[in-house]
């Protein structure tokens, strides 16, 4: 395994895409699908294979590329179009070249819908000038239960004559077993009008676009009207085939049912560097992605940026699309080519396929760019914290409080310290509070904070630049008080964070923030909450377990330290004491001591009844 290798594997994200493999001359010899990449690319150096096949592929393995999409569905597309394309030495290839299937809805005076392999457009000889087409779907059963389903509804005609006005009156045609089973309405005679069936068909059409709400209600209408009629495996069938369709709720991004020959480019910039995504499409389908980086030198625009990478990848590949697909008109002008900002429809979820794998791109380096320099994610993390908490500055050095107690019992607190995004385990410290009778959080939380600061100002310690305190408002306001009350009111920026909703309070505002719940910022401030709440929960645990077990024995006079250790050694339990034969005690501490404990369970049992 090559260091290239090593690092990508821990980089790639476990989201569904496309892989591929290439080896030492630079040219892909593999291309496979998963619905989580990281899991299915690491399989193949995490192990021993007992195919000879899987160990030489993976022997000759010297570089690793993929290609996010959106789901599970659209990998299956894309591995096709990307097998068929570049005809890996070790993929499969197709004898037959069968593709995935469509659904056509032809041109005619009345319509037919079916599945389809074979797409024919205009011009190849085609008995129908031209046809719409819907797809490519990944299950062939999905397909045929919304082809029932549609038929069964619309009753849309599943015979194969040229139906036209003029040879329907001629009484040309007859009526087939499906006028009869009443799954067609019979315009091959006249008994349906063409604007009637048309109507149906232009529903259907919507539907196919993903639309499926027009069908649902009506199968909905009809599973109820059959439960009602007690037909129940009917209406379960009508149900099941309902479920079906749901697929098609969702079009793919890979592979569009427009015809579709263009470039696509998108474009994500950082401090430094700019990056590039290149998406070909041939016929609909996605072909080929690739993404690069430009460092830059001066202070170059997007637009420029983005017109020196059309040029370089479309030189570099040889395309000679005439229309191009961007994010924003780059500044750029080559004779002949029309550039499109898609606002809907079918580019724009091409473009938006490109962003989603230029934002990848820019994540993977700043990964990789992170392990060579550990010190340059911490640098990240905090400034994203600054800037999503509007602080003033990088907070290096922070602090989380935490209280903890059971009815009020053995209240304690804890302060965690973080330097630098990690744990300073030295620094962290317990507090038993003293000042405060039953559970009362809010005056816990302002004297376990007083204490804290009052203590390092007077050792000249290090304040933090942010303080987070576990609790809403309330604990926050207490913790406010306590800085005010020892000088530090306002020198130290301190925020809430209200566990319940993830809710970030700052002190003398009402109205929370609401954090992004997969940004870097409310992880770290979560991480601090749930450390900060282990070690004064572990501390609490300690000193309640403490006092259950000596409590009891602390008032009986004649008795130490060292025999109530030996006593709750032997015994393991102040129950288990008191349930013990007066010679077992005896052998133990002695005729003197014995005598003593065996008067004080004597008068705790008094004491019970």
């Amino acid at each position: 395994m090559t260091e290239e290798i090593r690092q990508t594997l821990t980089i790639i994200p476990r989201k569904p895409g496309c892989y591929q493999f290439y080896d030492e001359n630079g040219s892909v010899i593999y291309v496979g699908k998963a619905k989580d990449l990281k899991r299915r690319v690491s399989s193949y150096f995490d192990r021993e294979h007992d195919s000879p096949k899987t160990r030489i592929l993976v022997r000759k393995i010297r570089k690793i590329k993929y290609i996010v999409v959106n789901s599970e569905e659209d990998t299956f597309l894309l591995e096709n179009n990307l097998i068929k394309e570049l005809q890996p030495r070790y993929n499969v290839q197709l004898k037959d070249d069968k593709s995935y299937p469509y659904i056509a809805v032809t041109r005619e005076p009345f319509p037919r819908v079916y599945k389809t392999r074979n797409i024919e457009r205009a011009g190849k000889g085609s008995r129908v000038s031209y046809a719409n087409y819907f797809g490519p779907y990944t299950s062939v059963q999905s397909v045929k239960a919304l082809l029932d389903i549609v038929r069964k509804v619309y009753k849309i005609r599943s015979c194969r004559y040229n139906l036209n006005d003029e040879d329907i009156k001629a009484g040309k045609f007859k009526v087939c077993l499906e006028y009869h089973i009443k799954r067609c309405k019979g315009p091959c005679e006249g008994l349906q009008s063409s604007e009637e069936y048309k109507k149906n068909v232009e529903e259907v059409v919507e539907i196919l676009k993903g639309n499926i709400s027009i069908i649902e209600k009506e199968v909905r209408e009809k599973m109820e009207a059959l439960s009602e009629q007690l037909r129940f495996e009917e209406a379960n069938e009508l149900k099941e085939k309902l479920f079906l369709i749901g697929s098609f709720r969702e079009k793919s991004m890979v592979v569009s049912n427009v015809n579709y020959n263009l470039d696509v480019f998108s474009i994500e910039e950082s401090e430094t560097s700019a990056f590039v995504n290149y998406l070909h499409v041939v016929n609909g389908g996605v072909i080929r992605a690739y993404t690069f980086e430009y460092k830059k030198r001066l202070d170059e625009t997007a637009e420029e940026l983005l017109g020196m990478g059309i040029v370089e990848m479309r030189q570099r590949f040889g395309s000679v699309m005439r229309e191009i697909i961007v994010p924003f008109i780059p500044d750029l002008k080559i004779e002949g080519v029309q550039f499109t900002v898609p606002i809907r429809g079918e580019k724009r979820k091409l473009l938006k396929l490109s962003e989603m794998n230029v934002k990848q791109y820019k994540v993977d380096r700043l990964k990789r760019a992170e392990m060579l320099n550990p010190e340059q994610r911490t640098t990240r993390i905090l400034s994203t914290v600054k800037r999503d908490l509007r602080l003033k500055e990088i907070p290096l050095h922070i602090e989380c409080f935490d209280n903890s107690n059971i009815q009020g019992s053995n209240p304690v607190a804890a302060c965690i310290v973080f330097k630098k995004g990690q744990p300073s385990k030295k620094e962290y410290r317990h507090y038993n509070i003293k000042g405060v009778s039953g559970p009362d959080d809010y005056a816990s939380m302002r004297e376990v904070v007083g204490r804290r600061y009052v203590r390092l100002l007077k050792e000249g310690g290090q304040l933090p630049q942010l303080v987070v305190i576990d609790g809403g408002k309330g604990q926050l306001n207490a913790a406010i008080e306590a800085l005010e009350k020892v000088g530090l009111g306002g020198k130290i920026a301190m925020i809430g964070i209200a566990e319940r909703l993830e809710e970030i309070y700052y002190p003398n505002d009402p109205i929370p923030l609401y954090i992004d719940k997969n940004s870097e910022t409310l992880k770290l401030i979560q991480r601090l909450r749930d450390e900060a709440h282990r070690f004064g929960l572990t501390f609490h645990r300690k000193q309640r377990s403490k006092r259950q077990v000596i409590s009891e024995l602390d008032d009986v006079k004649g008795i130490g330290p060292v025999t109530k250790n030996k006593l709750l050694s032997h015994f393991k339990s102040i129950k288990r004491l008191k349930e013990a034969e007066q010679e077992e005690i005896i052998a133990l501490i002695g005729p003197s001591k014995g005598s003593i404990i065996r008067k004080w369970i004597n008068a705790s049992e008094q004491k019970s009844r």
